[in-house]
């Protein structure tokens, strides 16, 4: 990677509407970047996801509110992959919590989910969550990275911290779900952890 795309601005715009996101991300960054605003504060709607995998989506949704506000953006894509379901909901993650009024609970998210797994029949719990990392410049350049953390899902949910998927999450070598886990705890394992390294390492 060039010299060039090395960040060196005291903003860094986060490309997200979900406040369990802008929450981890700002705490990831804290102390690296001046500020960090979200979409949200520009009044930017979400544009539509139309790629294929994590990595399109969050570079996708950077490349948009890059181009919108003038500043570095940073986009999240992530997701629950089950394997026993091949995979889903992977990239649709959030819309399988999606209500019909437009809102997203999750709580309905986690039963689809389970209700999935009891109707193929199967006793692997294991999946993995995927986090896509993209940091785009509005000049048109971009840098994505991807992590992952592997575990076994859990049932009934447990856990009031996190956000979305995570009280039915249970990372391998844990006992408790992410939604169980201390903020500071989870930061240090998780799929997002893990990308935020990566991108540390390559672009600050």
């Amino acid at each position: 990677m060039a010299v060039t795309d090395r960040f060196d601005s005291e903003t860094l715009v986060i490309a997200s509407h979900n406040a369990g996101k802008i929450a981890e991300i700002r705490a990831l960054f804290a102390g690296r970047v001046a500020r960090l605003p979200s979409a949200a504060d520009f009044d930017l709607a979400d544009p539509e996801e139309t790629g294929t995998s994590f990595a399109e989506n969050a570079a996708l949704k950077a490349r948009f509110v890059a181009g919108a506000t003038g500043a570095p953006a940073l986009a999240d894509d992530s997701g629950l992959a089950v394997h026993a379901l091949r995979g889903a909901p992977g990239i649709h993650t959030a819309r399988w919590a999606e209500q019909p009024d437009g809102r997203r609970d999750f709580a309905a998210g986690m039963q689809r989910v389970e209700a999935a797994l009891a109707g193929q029949g199967h006793c692997d719990r294991s999946a993995h969550f995927v986090c896509a990392l993209s940091l785009a410049w509005p000049d048109g350049r971009i840098h994505t990275v991807e992590g992952v953390v592997h575990g076994v899902l859990a049932w009934p949910p447990r856990g009031q911290r996190g956000f979305g998927y995570d009280p039915m999450f249970i990372p391998v070598g844990h006992s408790v779900t992410f939604g169980e886990m201390e903020p500071d705890a989870k930061h240090s394992i998780s799929h997002r952890a893990d990308a935020f390294r990566q991108m540390i390492r390559d672009c600050f």
